[in-house]
């Protein structure tokens, strides 16, 4: 046998392990912490999304005084029942979801860009629990609320 053939016999024997693994290891539950590898798995795939995405939504508009304000209100009805009242710390429903809730003032968050997170609260994540609210907000509401996700991020850092 030569060593292609060994060596492609070796990788569908590593491939087949690591379905196993994955199909016999692992759960379908949400309650859980993933491990390393599933989460930089997911954080490589929403990247990449919100990359894709932030390139389809235009630039926003100049920010108004009510906008913070208005778009708190907003959150208040519609993200805080998952990310919280602060949007620091998931509710009781956002701490048994999977993924969890993101803290929205974290620097993880606050490093996106304000057409990554418009395009996030948009459209959602599909299989993260995190809807999309393009029928439910108008697009000066969806940046209303991009406001007020980067105002948790300066309330951060003057703590």
């Amino acid at each position: 046998m030569t060593w292609g053939w060994r060596i492609v016999i070796l990788i569908v024997a590593v491939i087949m392990a690591i379905t196993a693994y994955l199909m016999f290891g692992y759960g379908i539950s949400a309650l859980p912490v993933p491990g390393k590898v599933e989460s930089a798995f997911a954080t490589t795939a929403r990247n990449w999304y919100l990359a894709r995405e932030a390139n389809k939504v235009p630039p926003p508009p100049p920010r108004a005084p009510g906008d913070v304000t208005a778009g708190g209100g907003l959150f208040g009805m519609e993200c805080a029942s998952c990310h919280g009242h602060t949007g620091r710390k998931p509710s009781p429903i956002g701490r048994s979801m999977y993924p969890r809730p993101a803290d929205l003032g974290s620097a993880a968050v606050q490093k996106l860009s304000d057409r990554e997170i418009f395009a996030v609260v948009k459209n959602g994540i599909r299989l993260s629990g995190m809807p999309g609210f393009a029928h439910i907000n108008s697009d000066a509401q969806i940046w209303q609320l991009v406001a007020y996700i980067r105002s948790l991020g300066k309330a951060q850092s003057l703590r």
